[in-house]
């Protein structure tokens, strides 16, 4: 099979990581990179060795011969440039949020389902290796059924010195990091039925939201989110690891510091450690998050080449983007909201 031609737009921070993991993988091949700035364009292709850099998307359709594209780009440049992908006809990966509306992330959606355009979402967090050993434990049912879970991702870090655009964005937390934990949700405990979410502001220079709580029923499982980057200082700062709890009628499960996986039964306690793979291009205190990279990469370029269907397609993560967007008006309005059809993701 002759390797996927792809084209990577966006060059920014996230993007050297992005590429990296892709260039991990056979059958694929980044052929050209596109960003309004030329010179952080050059900058990433001289690091990858990368032969053709553009500005515009315009000008690198009408040179490049692409089998899919990759957006790496900020949110609020998605919409655009999903529909300008979606009009080429081309294959499309974007990055989360897809949109920065659930109207607009549903007019992608039913764009690329109208036009018969792979649209897939890089949802990457789902793909940890310490939760997919918590999954698949879940998926053993050795602790029952589950009725109450806890999943927090809070850390101390200096996330606006490492991105300070994020400063800019206002809506933060719950689009940045909820996008992914809300899926991880919904990765192990199905559609949601009811929501209820608060916010709060900790940092006094930024637009958007930096701590928030939501309270969701999924199924028969009660699930409580935690998500800050407040910058406070912590005793045991996960950096980024999202920390699990779940209670089962007949035991417990926890993704713990360290990466360690605990399970509780009546037979007794067993703890297994579930360490992220280094590589030298990862920056180490986002080793968990880049890790995940590489296999996300790997379930997208078999949806592709058409060998299976990947789990994070553009269709799955509408049903995140609902939860994300309903969080928001939650806290506006504080209220709760419910959800008529769990299975279809529809809002009463």
């Amino acid at each position: 099979m002759k390797p996927l031609r792809f084209a990577m737009l966006g060059a920014g921070f996230w993007a050297h990581y992005q590429l990296s993991a892709w260039q991990e993988l056979a059958g694929v091949e980044c052929v050209a990179l596109c960003d309004p700035i030329k010179e952080k364009a050059e900058n990433l292709a001289h690091r990858h060795h990368v032969s053709r850099v553009y500005t515009d998307p315009e000008s690198l359709f009408a040179h490049e011969q692409l089998d899919f594209v990759d957006i790496v780009t900020p949110p609020e440049t998605h919409a655009a440039l999903v529909t300008l992908m979606l009009a080429h006809r081309i294959p499309t990966i974007c990055q989360k949020p897809m949109a920065t509306s659930y109207a607009d992330a549903e007019k992608l959606v039913a764009a690329a389902k109208s036009a018969n355009v792979p649209f897939f979402i890089h949802e990457n967090f789902r793909w940890q290796k310490p939760f997919r050993a918590l999954k698949n434990a879940l998926e053993q049912r050795r602790i029952g059924r589950p009725f109450r879970a806890r999943l927090e991702c809070v850390t101390g870090y200096p996330t606006f010195v490492m991105q300070p655009f994020l400063k800019e964005l206002e809506q933060f937390i719950l689009a940045d990091l909820g996008s992914h934990i809300l899926d991880m949700a919904r990765c192990l405990f199905g559609e949601a039925s009811s929501l209820y979410c608060q916010t709060a502001r900790v940092h006094p220079d930024i637009r958007g939201e930096d701590a928030a709580t939501v309270m969701l029923r999924m199924n028969s499982t009660i699930v409580t989110v935690h998500l800050a980057e407040a910058e406070t200082p912590l005793e045991n700062d996960p950096l980024f690891q999202t920390l699990i709890f779940i209670e089962g009628e007949k035991g417990s499960l926890e993704l713990g510091l360290d990466y360690r996986v605990r399970e509780t039964t009546s037979e007794g306690t067993f703890v297994k450690r579930f360490a992220p793979e280094a590589r030298p291009w990862m920056h180490p205190d986002y080793l968990l998050v880049q890790s995940a990279l590489i296999p996300c990469n790997a379930d997208l370029l078999a949806g592709l080449q058409r060998r299976k269907s990947p789990e994070t397609t553009a269709e799955d993560n509408l049903k995140t983007m609902q939860l994300v967007f309903s969080a928001y008006e939650s806290a506006r309005t504080n209220s709760v909201l419910h959800f008529a059809h769990a299975e279809k993701g529809k809002l009463t």
